[in-house]
């Protein structure tokens, strides 16, 4: 016989340990945290993490000594998470969120504090999106202007791959965290992505309420990388194999970084998505991109939009960088310039067919010869956020009348008796300077054909000649910007006059050799 107390010493530490064990799982999503930004209204956002399964958790959020809202829902057995959708807020805070899990008679409390509402936008990619505010131009002064934009907070995302898709992030390199010169400049391509910053900065300063920005980059990185198996059959990528190519430094093998950096992200309400990426598929299944990256953006879309409970719009914003230039020898001659054609899906401009709901920044004249960090990597950040904030102006925010993008041409007219090619554009343009080859004509005689310069020759305010006299043959095709480093800084031939977009590049077919020809790139 066991003396009673005995027994006791022996009962009592098992119910402490029972006691303290039935809250080591209770925890938040990794990615919630304090001074947080969470999706304002018309979308709910959404708050979840893990418990003990059976167990009920309660989710309060409130504003100094006032409740605003209280949800209660149960930790699902099977996965041990739990989850809550908030009612829509307006823009603005702090709050705290607390959320309470009661199993029994056991009581377990977490709270997140100076929690605000704004809009909360992922950014991705590679290195160009990796590089810091410490590796753009004026960099000094770019991390020290911060005091204006604490309520423009910052999350990065640490790199790591998983073979298999997880449900919550592994490690975050920066939690939440209002912006600093240390943490904007914490070093050479770690954190926070320059990209991501200015564009949001430029939103705050539009918007004039909280912006969220999570950064989740890897450099040298294929875009096989970052999508999902479904995605990846769905466009007949073949099946992983060794990767020969200088521009893919890192993580190459499919789904890597899908699986570990952007699907544990997925139950995030988000505003929209901005991506930089597409050098490492310059020799790596260049000819798929153009079904790639569209494919990439409907499953992100569906995803996130699954995962939120539908708070995540299905059809989100998505906008993303066109390449920029590269004196390396690395890459074949044409391998930039059909990256940046496949980027838009082959129709040259965006919002598409295929690509509804997005927008682009050209980037092909932010060239830098002098870059630390080559050539690949221009430092001019500031002029990539810029164009990338107008598009979101005009596609996330519905700006009427505000030019988002570079002037291509509607109407193509072969006047081949007097050697002339005329292009009618759909907007005004200004033509910064003549250039003789940036233009060219594919010309065909004897069942063969060749890419010939075609000169610029008069202009007007929306209209340009190009002569192409120089083909002795018929005219079949013609293109803009088809090569690696199309122009100098910002000294591209053709810009909109008063944004000073530059005209994107293009490549059109000229089936019709009567009196005119209706360009497949016109809008």
């Amino acid at each position: 016989m066991v003396a009673p107390g005995l027994v006791l010493g022996l009962v009592l530490p098992l119910i402490l340990w029972a006691d303290r064990s039935a809250g080591i799982g209770f925890r938040f999503a990794s990615y919630i945290n304090n001074d947080m930004v969470l999706q304002k209204e018309p979308a709910g956002a959404v708050i979840w993490g893990f418990g003990t399964p059976g167990a009920t958790v309660t989710v309060t959020l409130h504003q100094g000594q006032e409740t605003i809202m209280k949800k209660v829902t149960s930790v699902k057995a099977h996965f041990d998470t739990w989850m809550v959708v908030l009612d829509p807020m307006k823009a603005g805070g702090p709050f705290e969120v607390m959320a309470q899990q009661t199993l029994e008679k056991m009581n377990f409390t977490l709270r997140v504090h100076d929690v605000l509402f704004g809009d909360v936008w992922l950014c991705s990619g590679q290195s160009n999106m990796q590089m810091t505010v410490l590796q753009v131009f004026n960099a000094t002064r770019e991390l020290s202007n911060t005091a204006a934009y604490q309520s423009v907070r910052i999350l990065s995302v640490s790199p790591i791959q998983a073979e298999q898709e997880l449900e919550d992030l592994v490690a975050v390199d920066l939690q939440w965290s209002k912006p600093t010169s240390e943490n904007l400049g914490h070093g050479y391509f770690k954190y926070m992505s320059a990209v991501c910053w200015l564009f949001g900065r430029h939103l705050y300063d539009t918007l004039q309420y909280p912006i969220g920005l999570i950064a989740s980059s890897w450099g040298g990185t294929p875009i096989e990388a970052w999508s999902s198996g479904r995605s990846l059959e769905a466009c007949g990528v073949p099946k992983q194999g060794s990767v020969p190519y200088n521009s893919v430094t890192g993580p190459s093998k499919h789904s890597v970084l899908w699986n570990a950096m952007i699907h544990p992200l997925r139950n995030m309400t988000l505003k929209g998505v901005v991506w930089y990426q597409g050098e490492s598929n310059i020799n790596y299944n260049t000819d798929l991109y153009n079904c790639t990256f569209p494919a990439l953006i409907e499953d992100w879309r569906e995803t996130f939009h699954r995962g939120s409970q539908g708070q995540t719009e299905r059809f989100f914003p998505f906008g993303f960088v066109q390449l920029s230039s590269d004196l390396s020898k690395k890459s074949s001659d044409d391998g930039f310039p059909q990256i940046r054609w496949h980027q838009t899906a082959d129709f040259g401009y965006v919002p598409n067919p295929k690509m509804p709901n997005t927008f682009m920044a050209v980037a092909m004249d932010l060239c830098d010869r002098d870059s630390p960090f080559g050539s690949i990597h221009p430092r001019d950040k500031q002029t990539v956020a810029y164009r990338l904030h107008l598009g979101a102006r005009a596609l996330a925010y519905g700006e009427k009348n505000l030019t988002f993008e570079g002037p291509l041409p509607e109407k193509i007219e072969l006047l081949a008796h007097e050697g002339l090619l005329n292009l009618t554009y759909y907007q005004q343009i200004q033509v910064q300077k003549r250039d003789n080859k940036i233009f060219e004509i594919s010309c065909c005689s004897d069942h063969r054909c060749k890419w010939l310069p075609a000169s610029m020759n008069t202009f007007s305010t929306q209209s340009l000649t190009l002569a192409i006299d120089s083909c002795q043959g018929t005219v079949v095709a013609l293109r803009y910007a088809w090569t690696t480093w199309p122009c100098e800084y910002k000294q591209c031939p053709l810009y909109h006059p008063s944004s000073a977009l530059p005209a994107p590049p293009f490549i059109t077919f000229i089936t019709d050799q009567g009196s005119g020809h209706q360009s497949n790139v016109a809008k």
